[in-house]
């Protein structure tokens, strides 16, 4: 209920906003890794926590099984979620994927034993498929015509075939290690999946503009992740040459330098894998006082 005597309590109504993220699992640090970064941070982040404050106080954090995730946001028991698309599909929670974080890539694939003879999937058809992932398969299976007997399994997937409880497995890979550990060999790719922040629909209509300042925030960090800043000065009969080396996100920015008549200064945005090679190029075109600075966020 509204609160009549607490003039804050129709804004905390509207905006308080609950992101749904990973207890546990190879995207769960990641995850809490962005959060911290985007600038939302979280509070009474124990082992045990259901739910954690954040530094803003209208945006709490709960704490969920990945696969859970996805409706979790459909009902509405969360506004926003971070989960792997896979999730998702194998859900089939209806949700907004609102943006890709770029990590936690993979692919949910389709394996057989090295020493099989079975090249596609429709050598499977009647045989005996395991998987955590029984939605996604059934609906790969179906739509190229093949009817194998699907085995569902909650872990260890890719010890199935070897133990004699399936011919085949559709599980998550993103290296491939495991499976060549296992002996087994991708015959084909049923999907390709990553992190992404996903929303509830009504969530998206009511809460817009907190959702939009925390998927900005969020966005932001990701953008900025392989960036740096290069700051240096430049003689101006240098500047074509700098150009050429530095185009940056729309050409590098070219300002006065107070002090002096024949120098400018000059900032570009770089991906940081460059830097190496650039430094020394810079400095051989006449640049000097480079400074190389890391990007928290950036904001396109």
């Amino acid at each position: 209920m509204t609160d009549k005597n607490n003039p804050d309590s129709d804004r905390k109504q509207i905006f308080s906003i609950r992101i749904a993220i990973p207890n546990k699992g190879r995207i769960s640090v990641p995850i809490r890794d962005l959060i911290e970064r985007s600038g939302l941070g979280i509070i009474d982040n124990g082992d045990r926590t259901l739910i954690a404050r954040t530094r803003d106080p209208y945006v709490e954090i709960l704490y969920a099984r990945p696969i859970d995730i996805p409706e979790y946001v459909a009902s509405g028991v969360a506004d926003l979620g971070i989960t792997g698309h896979d999730m998702v599909v194998e859900r089939g929670s209806s949700v907004t994927e609102l943006l890709n974080l770029g990590f936690g890539n993979a692919s949910v694939v389709l394996a057989v034993p090295d020493d099989s003879s079975w090249t596609s999937p429709k050598d499977l058809d009647a045989k005996r498929v395991s998987t955590e992932f029984p939605a996604i398969t059934r609906k790969y299976f179906k739509k190229i015509g093949v009817k194998p007997v699907i085995v569902p399994v909650g872990g260890a997937c890719e010890a199935t075939p070897s133990l004699g409880i399936s011919d085949a497995i559709v599980d998550i890979s993103s290296s491939g290690t495991t499976l060549r550990q296992n002996h087994l060999k991708i015959i084909d790719t049923v999907l390709k999946t990553s992190t992404y922040l996903i929303a509830n629909s009504q969530s998206c209509i009511d809460k817009k503009e907190k959702i939009n300042e925390i998927n900005l925030a969020l966005e932001s960090v990701i953008n900025a992740q392989g960036k740096c800043y290069l700051m240096m000065n430049v003689k101006r009969t240098s500047i074509d040459n700098i150009r050429t080396i530095i185009p940056g996100m729309g050409g590098p920015t070219i300002m006065e330098v107070a002090s002096s008549t024949d120098m400018v200064a000059v900032h570009a945005v770089v991906d940081e894998d460059k830097v190496y090679q650039l430094i020394n190029r810079l400095k051989l075109a006449g640049a000097r006082d480079i400074l190389v600075m890391n990007i928290e966020r950036l904001i396109r």
